[in-house]
């Protein structure tokens, strides 16, 4: 089987077709010269002369072409070589960078996310084409990441469920565990956790990627944070923690979706009492600040604080800090990464600040007026 010729490459390409310019030019160069300045140069020499035999009119016609023709020839030659020369660099400047780009290309299509191209300095368009492939291979990277991090942690938060559920049936099948209340108790447990799991995962992805229902409404931010302190009173009560409420007299509507909002004040809610020792209180303030124009909530608690260098990272999926957001507080590690998207979702922002360990946290929810 016969193997098919390479193609030329782009910086062969680009000098044979500069050298094809070149030539035609130089051709039409010489054919202009040939065919006008003879007549030219006849129609003149009868003016200075009137007295001109035929002989020596032919004669002076002849070493004006002879002269021509070797002035012309050599100024082609020269322009010839010129234009071949600068051809070929103007073709390996243009090329170059573009041969890079596609080698990169190919690394980043290979998996080789961390490869990047450098600026080649030919102006504006190379610079927007090789800044937009940096920061393409950039996201790739942090993608790839994160979803190594995710699947290593979504393994490890399996692991203890499955592993606890497995042991326990095969206790029950070698008849070392009885199946009583505190055996399902186990059981029930630690499916809930895998389902909540689930769900969580799923909420969050639904969420970033932009494929939730939202039913947009005006909603009171009294009445918004009224029912989702009402429905964390009794575990906020069981602990021992104080939940309060500050809301700023006549706010404006909030423009929301009030299932999911209820969701995103439940789970800072919930984040709070884990992190929140007895004796301690979580309050949930409301105001319109007018330079967001916009509502903002904060959640702000007495807990365990944040660490500054994790507080970039705290609405990532499954981001622990240790004195904060260890498994032993029972969360499931995701609950954070939903409520900043659930937030994004309706077009707001959602940070969080501490002090330091041991100095409580605030977080804030800024959201559109209606």
């Amino acid at each position: 089987m016969r193997r098919r010729k390479a193609a030329p490459g782009l910086s062969a390409r680009l000098f044979a077709a500069q050298t094809l310019v070149a030539a035609v030019g130089a051709m039409t160069l010489w054919l202009v010269a040939s065919a006008i300045g003879p007549r030219i140069f006849h129609e003149h020499l009868k003016r200075v002369a009137t007295d001109v035999t035929p002989a020596m009119s032919r004669h002076v016609e002849d070493a004006f072409r002879s002269a021509s023709a070797i002035s012309v020839s050599a100024a082609l030659v020269g322009s010839l070589t010129a234009a071949v020369a600068i051809s070929a660099y103007v073709s390996r400047r243009i090329a170059a960078p573009v041969i890079r780009l596609a080698a990169a290309a190919s690394a980043v299509a290979d998996g080789q996310y961390a490869v990047r191209v450098t600026p080649p300095a030919l102006g504006p368009e190379f610079s927007v084409l090789t800044a937009a492939f940096n920061a393409m291979a950039g996201r790739l990277e942090a993608v790839e990441s994160t979803r190594r991090r995710l699947l290593a942690d979504l393994a490890h938060e399996m692991r203890t469920p499955i592993a606890t559920l497995g042991a326990y049936l095969d206790g029950l099948e070698d008849g070392v565990v009885i199946l009583g209340g505190d055996t399902m108790t186990v059981l029930r447990t630690q499916t809930a956790r895998l389902s909540r799991l689930t769900e969580d995962i799923a909420a969050v992805s639904s969420a970033e990627e932009g494929q939730l229902d939202l039913a947009v409404q005006p909603l009171a931010t009294a009445d918004l944070i009224a029912a989702a302190a009402t429905a964390a009173a009794d575990g906020f009560s069981a602990k021992g923690v104080a939940l309060l409420t500050d809301v700023a007299p006549g706010l404006p509507r909030l423009l929301g979706d009030p299932d999911r909002l209820g969701q995103v004040l439940g789970n800072l809610l919930d984040n709070a009492l884990r992190h929140t020792a007895a004796g301690g209180s979580v309050t949930v303030r409301a105001s319109a600040p007018p330079q967001f124009g916009g509502i903002e909530i904060d959640v702000a608690d007495t807990g365990d604080g944040i660490p500054g260098e994790h507080l970039p990272h705290i609405f990532e999926r499954f981001y622990r800090v240790d004195s904060a957001r260890d498994r032993a507080h029972g969360g499931s590690g995701i609950g954070l990464a939903i409520t900043k998207a659930l937030v994004e979702a309706h077009g707001g922002h959602i940070t969080a600040a501490s002090a330091g360990p041991g100095q409580g946290s605030v977080f804030a929810i800024t959201l559109p007026r209606a």
